[in-house]
């Protein structure tokens, strides 16, 4: 049975939230604190309980998803200045010739934003999408979708990135069924949303590249391609392996619980990810000349961005939180159960409404596991059926980027389009990749 009074607090924070960010242009941050304080309000709790229950929420997200997109941050920042992904475009580039580029473009931006910012990465390998145009004479948009599309999935699927990360922990999912699952969603996904929806929209609008300048590095200035893919591939493996020895998949007798229990620490993500900076700060920096405090600059710098993102992760763990600790979730929780709404459905659909309304991919996965999170609470949801919620959730706030997201300017302004052809492209592409991935996710679901 529904109470009201819940009912209206949830809406209000909802409400309050959107209008900060949409109309107040306040940072997401401080909106989601607010929105968190009145659904306590509203919902009759007591002011010192508010206060608790908003470091409550802060410090158990915080404790986890701190230290991966930390360290993740460090990760990615130290491959990105060693030439790691424009070595790896090239060689998949060198592999697949002229004619199957658009397909080395989207494994290019696949792989490369596991560890690389989706922003940063594109900037990186925007210069070999316009050598390509220039070679091929054929449009822009033949190998920028492609690589758009391998970047935008990895980034939202794929953790160490940090909206999958942040995520898994409010919804308490393992990041290895994550991982796995965001392989097996992303790969499908990419290809209809990359090289196919590419190859239709190039032959209805002509862009070339435009005519700028670059400083390109030479082949021998970059690192091996095999260093990049085993430095990247270290945490997955790690993390992976240790989620499913530890999985009813494995037999409890057929390895010793000694392993089981190392194992459990070297593939913890802090760990792992601890490994893979140690083995790309040696490897990457200090074999190829940079010196220590060059790398420490390195490491200082990719503090910035990670930081606001841990920030407004915490502010969405306290929102979830209130929910909580109003008895909002339970409440929610009974009556979807009753209307028979899959959880599915309902992560996708909250992160829709916000991702189209406010913009941010970061936001909208953000807001959509705070609400979501309490209504997993007393269920005997599986650890798949949550990391199926969590690519649900980031298919939903993948959806229709608009002039209200900064991504849609950004690739409006590198590939030289207007607002109209930037919808009929990119806008399009991440519609597709949404809905594509939503219906990979609901099947798995049938399935597993």
């Amino acid at each position: 049975m529904l109470d009201y009074n819940l009912l209206l607090a949830v809406f209000s924070g909802v409400i309050i939230l959107l209008v900060l960010i949409l109309r107040f242009k306040i940072q997401a941050f401080i909106s989601l604190l607010i929105a968190s304080i009145v659904v306590g309000i509203v919902a009759g709790m007591p002011p010192k309980e508010i206060i608790t229950t908003m470091q409550q929420g802060m410090g158990s997200t915080l404790g986890f998803v701190a230290l991966v997109v930390g360290l993740g941050a460090i990760f990615g920042s130290i491959l990105e200045q060693s030439g790691g992904a424009e070595a790896l475009a090239n060689y998949l580039l060198s592999k697949f010739g002229d004619k199957r580029a658009s397909w080395a473009l989207m494994l290019a931006g696949f792989f490369i934003a596991i560890p690389v910012f989706f922003d940063v990465a594109f900037i990186i390998l925007i210069p070999l999408v316009y050598s390509l145009q220039r070679r091929t004479k054929k449009s822009l948009l033949l190998y920028a979708i492609p690589l758009l599309a391998g970047l935008a999935i990895t980034h939202s699927f794929i953790p160490p990135t940090p909206g999958p990360v942040a995520v898994a922990d409010i919804l308490k999912a393992e990041l290895g069924w994550v991982i796995l699952f965001g392989f097996i969603v992303g790969v499908p996904t990419a290809i209809v949303s990359g090289p196919l929806f590419g190859n239709y929209i190039a032959k209805k609008i002509y862009i070339e590249a435009p005519k700028m300048e670059f400083n390109e590095k030479e082949a021998k200035e970059y690192p091996a391609v095999r260093l990049i893919l085993l430095i990247i591939g270290i945490p997955i493996v790690l993390i992976i392996a240790n989620t499913v020895l530890n999985s009813p998949l494995v037999s409890s007798d057929s390895i010793s619980v000694l392993f089981k229990e190392w194992m459990a620490m070297i593939g913890n993500p802090f760990v792992a990810l601890i490994i893979a900076n140690l083995i790309a700060w040696y490897v990457l920096g200090i074999k190829r000349g940079l010196s220590k405090d060059e790398l420490l600059k390195i490491a200082t710098n990719s503090m910035g961005p990670a930081g606001l993102i841990i920030l407004l992760t915490g502010a969405g763990g306290v929102f979830k939180q209130m929910l909580i600790n109003t008895g909002t979730g339970e409440m929610l929780a009974n009556y979807f159960a009753t209307m028979g709404i899959s959880l599915l459905f309902f992560g996708f659909f909250i992160a829709v409404l916000v991702r189209v309304l406010q913009g941010s991919a970061t936001v909208a996965m953000i807001t959509a596991a705070g609400v979501t999170a309490p209504l997993l609470i007393n269920t005997d949801i599986t650890q798949i059926d949550k990391a199926l919620l969590v690519i649900a959730i980031a298919s939903g706030a993948s959806i229709m980027s608009h002039v209200n997201d900064s991504g849609f300017w950004l690739v409006g302004k590198y590939l030289g389009l207007n607002e109209k052809q930037t919808f009929k492209s990119w806008t399009i592409m991440t519609t597709i990749l949404a809905v594509s991935s939503f219906f990979m996710v609901s099947l798995l679901s049938l399935i597993l």
